[in-house]
């Protein structure tokens, strides 16, 4: 199994960056697909991004491609998500989450909260 903590969420002006991070504890990292997620009140969870597990492949949202870049690094068992040209739609709770080769993500944290002024 795998716990995951993100952090690096906060409030931020519209045109701003942050950096999330997600720290992951257990065995086997590089063997999951890492993903990002975002969930706004009122709203579906979304997908936003995610990386294989060597890190050679990466595919993001529509609404991510251009701004936004995951990278991970294995021996530090993180997966980060780079936030660039933010705007108020944008502001959500931010998930990282897990899944072992092929599977389901199975492994989720408990989010960090970006806000976006405008």
């Amino acid at each position: 199994q795998v716990q995951l903590v993100e952090s690096g969420g906060g409030l931020v002006q519209a045109g701003g960056s942050l950096r999330l991070a997600c720290g992951a504890s257990g065995r086997f990292f590089a063997g999951y697909k890492m993903g990002w997620f975002r969930q706004a009140p009122g709203k579906e969870r979304e997908f936003v991004a995610h990386i294989s597990g060597s890190g050679g492949e990466a595919y993001y949202a529509d609404s991510a491609r251009g701004r936004f870049a995951i990278s991970r690094d294995n021996a530090k068992t993180t997966v980060f998500l780079q936030m660039n040209s933010l705007n108020p739609d944008d502001t959500a709770r931010y998930y990282c989450a897990a899944a072992y080769g092929t599977g389901t993500y199975a492994y989720w944290g408990q989010g960090t909260q970006v806000t976006v002024s405008s």
